[in-house]
């Protein structure tokens, strides 16, 4: 799977995916070529699935972020997420132990949109409750 080296060099692309390759490898002490095929061979294993940028708070400031709790009745989770698959407010599905059986993170435009998001998956066959929370600011990225 992945060895020390490669949890390092990921942590390092986490904290900055735009440093520069002989960056990390004087980071992490080893050649520049060494770090170059260590992410082609992360992205070929699907690893590394991409590279993404962080945007300052207030420009995403009108955005509705919130995060849907989600029970399950019975033995319907494979149905449930890939239905949740198809919608496109729903940013991460995450399954997990406890009371709950999905964490949903929502990302929509509008209140409005929000609403309609929340009335829609409700629908869904399969899910018994909801709870969910407007995330209403972000302390650390």
């Amino acid at each position: 799977m992945i060895d020390e080296l490669d949890r390092r060099l990921i942590a390092l692309l986490r904290a900055d995916s735009r440093t520069p390759a002989a960056n990390l490898a004087k980071a992490l002490k080893v050649s520049r070529g060494t770090v170059q095929n260590r992410i082609e061979r992360l992205q070929a294993r699907g690893v590394v699935q991409g590279f993404t940028i962080r945007t300052k708070p207030e420009l995403e400031g009108n955005r509705v972020r919130a995060i849907m709790c989600v029970e399950i009745e019975g033995e319907r989770a494979r149905a449930v997420v890939q239905a949740l698959r198809g919608f496109p407010e729903v940013d991460k599905i995450h399954s997990t132990n406890g009371r709950w059986d999905l964490v949903v993170e929502l990302d929509v435009e509008t209140l409005a949109q929000f609403s309609q998001a929340l009335d829609r998956i409700r629908e869904i066959e399969g899910i018994a409750t909801t709870e969910t929370s407007i995330l209403l600011a972000t302390q650390k990225a």
